[in-house]
């Protein structure tokens, strides 16, 4: 009898199963701090990729100048927010900035399953939450240059008091603190730069769940 046999159907085994795991979807997760540029990155990355599907996020803060419900946030009020924590309909939900942010988790699992790949722009806390969940998850954090060019931008926004913009960077700080726990870290100095890593992070073929993790680089605090 050939001692080569079970070798090989064991190698064409775990074959099957890597091509069955690549039958689903990639979830791909974006945080930042505010101000770093990372709904501008998502913009630009569903119009170079239109094959991504994006999760649009549910949260309680009001529209700001140019948003519309159900394309940039699903607009919702704190009683149905908090009713959909109790009934476990967010995968993931935190509150930031006084406001709460969630993610249906319905919508995250059709997509998967259906073999889309998947983008999703929440926070830090957020993605923590998620990463529970689906461990396969390719996490992303976007960094800004500097402080100073961080503030140059959220005060640039013209939305914000003086007051809201030291907190948003007293809570900056804080998210970069977290950065080491993503599997990768892109520095939004140079847009077109920026787009461009992201998306060889986001090409078919790479970033398999199978494959590990990858380590992101220590930036300095």
């Amino acid at each position: 009898m050939s001692t080569d046999r079970p070798s090989v159907s064991m190698a064409a085994s775990a074959s099957r199963d890597k091509d069955a795991r690549r039958l689903r979807g990639r979830l791909f997760v974006l945080s930042a701090p505010s101000g770093a540029g990372k709904s501008t990155l998502c913009g630009l990355l569903r119009a170079r990729r239109p094959d991504l599907r994006y999760s649009i996020s549910y949260t309680t803060r009001p529209p700001r100048p140019g948003e519309a419900d159900g394309v940039d946030y699903f607009f919702i009020d704190e009683a149905g927010f908090t009713q959909g924590i109790a009934e476990g309909r967010w995968v993931e939900w935190a509150q930031v900035h006084g406001h709460y942010y969630g993610t249906a988790a319905a919508f995250i699992d059709a997509m998967l399953n259906q073999g889309h790949d998947l983008l999703l722009d929440i926070d830090v806390q957020g993605a923590a939450q998620l990463e529970k969940l689906y461990p396969e998850a390719v996490t992303i954090f976007i960094m800004p240059p500097s402080m100073d060019i961080l503030r140059q931008r959220l005060e640039k926004r013209g939305t914000d008091s003086a007051g809201v913009i030291d907190q948003r960077l007293r809570n900056a700080m804080k998210e970069i603190a977290a950065r080491s726990r993503y599997r990768h870290i892109v520095v939004n100095e140079k847009l077109e730069r920026a787009v461009d890593e992201l998306l060889d992070i986001l090409a078919p073929g790479e970033n398999d769940p199978a494959d590990g993790a990858v380590s992101a680089p220590d930036l300095g605090k």
